[in-house]
């Protein structure tokens, strides 16, 4: 089967899907594009008559309230952004509530920080809230709760966001629109020979920082956040779709299959939903460097980490935080949960694990990391 085939089979089949929209798109200098919105809504509603599942992540709301603000006031600081937001947020959900209904759709709005998603309970709780939305055929539009997030709850950007939706909804297919056409070798910006990618293979291989420098100038992601997100849906399963959102009724067009924008193919090896969970809901508290033997352990064997390969800790956590797993050279490795904490992780580093115990005076896990929780090839 040929790729295009192989796209058009799974756009087709693609029965819950997650569409993130930024800021560059729809928003312009003089606040929301109605228009644009009026388009999205009239795609995905033709998408929805065909019995798909449809959550919407949407940015925008700090562009939609910036218009707003007193004359001369500028957002240089968190409350401020936070303010912004609280104006436009409102104003963003209005024009979507409208829109849709006059589709004959209903939607619903859904505020998170990332501690909404970090703990367990929490994240059952917005997956059970999606799922009842979903079964009565509404359409959830998710934005970050930025009105309260403070600096270490916060996603970043709505790539991020959209990125962990996936695993909540289970969804089988990523939609990105963003400003640019699709992805390129190069910054398309700096480089006027960049080529446009019609699709990635093994987005893993991919130098991203040197392919995606920069940010948007609306939003706050740009293309490497996009790329991150789709490295992170590709380790689910899920293909990612990146396409320009200023293209009128690029949506319909791909799905009658017109190749636009660039297809983003998942890997065939997925992650578990719990293992995604663990890894991307939480920042890392601290760093364990290794050395090559148990890199080779790691990368070829599927072993857990064992003391005896770490070579230096870095960071204050305590046992059970999420860290990062970094080889000598600097190269990051994974991330998994700690079975030390970093107090007791510098006692027991370079030793076997069967000496654990005469350290430490107990020994209740022989790793430092077990491999049930350690996800390779990070999208940090």
């Amino acid at each position: 089967m040929s790729k295009m085939s192989n796209r058009l089979e799974t756009l087709r089949e693609a029965k819950r899907i997650v569409v993130k929209i930024g800021s560059a798109v729809l928003t312009t200098s003089e606040g929301i594009n109605l228009g644009l919105i009026c388009r999205l809504a009239d795609q995905l509603a033709t998408l929805h008559e065909r019995g798909v599942d449809i959550v919407l992540v949407s940015s925008g709301a700090v562009a939609a309230g910036r218009k707003s603000i007193p004359s001369g006031q500028k957002l240089r600081d968190l409350p401020a952004r936070q303010a912004a937001s609280s104006i436009g947020q409102s104003r963003l959900m209005h024009e979507y509530d409208e829109t849709f209904r006059r589709f004959g759709l209903v939607s619903s709005q859904i505020l998170l920080t990332r501690d909404d998603l970090k703990h367990r309970d929490r994240f059952l709780n917005v997956r059970n809230t999606l799922s009842r939305l979903l079964e009565w055929r509404v359409i959830p539009i998710i934005n970050e709760n930025d009105t309260v997030a403070v600096q270490e709850l916060e996603f970043g950007d709505n790539d991020t966001l959209a990125s962990l939706i996936l695993n909540v909804v289970e969804a089988d297919l990523f939609i990105n629109l963003t400003s640019a056409d699709g992805v390129f070798d190069k910054n398309p910006d700096k480089n006027p020979d960049a080529k446009k990618l019609s699709h990635v293979e093994n987005i893993g291989s991919l130098d991203l920082d040197a392919m995606c420098d920069g940010k948007t100038a609306v939003g706050s992601g740009g293309m490497f956040s996009k790329m991150r997100a789709a490295h992170r849906a590709a380790q689910l399963g899920v293909p990612t779709l990146i396409l320009s959102g200023k293209d009128r009724m690029v949506i319909e067009r791909v799905f009658n299959g017109e190749e636009c924008g660039t297809w983003i193919v998942p890997d065939e090896k997925c992650v578990s939903g719990r293992k995604f969970w663990l890894a991307y809901n939480c920042d890392p508290a601290g760093d364990l460097i290794i050395d090559e033997g148990a890199k080779k352990a790691l990368m070829a064997g599927g072993k857990s980490l064992l003391p005896a390969g770490i070579t230096a800790v870095e960071g204050d956590f305590k046992a059970g935080e999420l860290v990062r797993v970094v080889s000598k050279s600097g190269i990051p490795v994974a991330v998994g949960l700690a079975c030390y904490g970093s107090e007791d992780m510098n006692k027991i580093l370079g030793h076997k694990s069967d000496q654990i115990e005469s350290i430490l005076g107990k020994c209740p896990f022989p790793e430092a990391i077990h491999r049930d929780n350690l996800l390779l090839d990070a999208a940090l």
